[in-house]
Order: structure tokens, then C-alpha cells, then sequence
């Protein structure tokens, strides 16, 4: 995943103290959208229209890898209803169907490269305390 550009609005937001109350609307589109984005198929695709830019359904499949058009086309409705993918379709014999991040889709992608180097900065801790795991547990094996 590309690194992004800090987020100006949010590190703003990061410099100030939370709220001492949660909005629950906020809580609950926090939940929803951690629930959508955080599967696998979501983030594969964000990640390839964030490296290759506009692409057709058939190329993202094909850069996603091992997911079945039911679950491609599924996944992009989703992520279209949700403002991250923006879909045009071209007025052409056969139709033409790009597929291309929105600001918002962006943005997230920008959200979630905080955890690619988090992960990145934390893989040994994590590779030993997954290996102390499995030492102390060998049954999960």
C-alpha cells in the first residue's frame, strides 16, 4: 500500500483531546464502516484503484486475485454506496465500466496506511508474541 499524505482535517482533530461523550451516530457509522472496510475484498480493491488509478471490473479482478465476480461486483456496490469507488459507465457497444477512487475512497486509503506501518513497525513484536503463542499453546496448531 502507498504511504499517503497526513490527512490535515484529521491531524487537526488528533491534536484536541476526544469528547468526554461519544456521539452514538458517530459510534454507529464507526462500527458500520470498520465492519465493511475492514474485510479482505474491500481492501484489496482500495488498494489496487490507489496503485493503479481508473481501472475496469475485469483488470481488478485480475489484480485482486482469487475473488469470484459475485464477490467483486458485490464489493464494489458496497464500496460505491458508501462514496469510496466512484463507477462510470461509458456509452459504448459493448459498455465500457470504470471504476475509479473517490476523495473520500482516498482518504481512507490514507486511514488505513497508518496501520500498514504500525504493522510495519511492529512486525518482529508481533512475529514473537505469535510465536510465544503458539509455544505456550500448541493445541491451536
Amino acid at each position: 500500500m502507498k504511504r499517503h499524505l497526513a490527512d490535515p482535517v484529521i491531524e487537526e482533530k488528533r491534536l484536541h483531546p476526544p469528547p468526554g461523550e461519544t456521539d452514538p451516530v458517530i459510534e454507529a457509522l464507526v462500527q458500520d464502516i470498520i465492519a465493511k472496510v475492514a474485510d479482505k475484498w474491500t481492501m484489496l480493491i482500495l488498494e489496487a484503484l490507489e496503485e493503479h488509478g481508473t481501472m475496469r471490473f475485469t483488470q481488478i479482478g485480475k489484480v485482486v486475485g482469487e475473488i469470484s465476480q459475485k464477490m467483486l461486483t458485490k464489493t464494489l456496490r458496497q464500496m460505491e454506496c458508501d462514496g469510496l469507488v466512484k463507477r462510470t459507465v461509458h456509452p459504448v457497444i459493448p459498455p465500457h465500466v470504470d471504476y475509479g477512487l473517490t476523495h473520500l475512497g482516498k482518504t481512507l486509503g490514507s486511514a488505513f496506511c497508518g496501520v500498514w506501518i504500525w504493522a510495519e513497525t511492529h512486525h518482529a513484536e508481533i512475529e514473537k508474541a505469535r510465536k510465544a503463542f503458539e509455544e505456550q499453546s500448541p493445541r491451536l496448531k
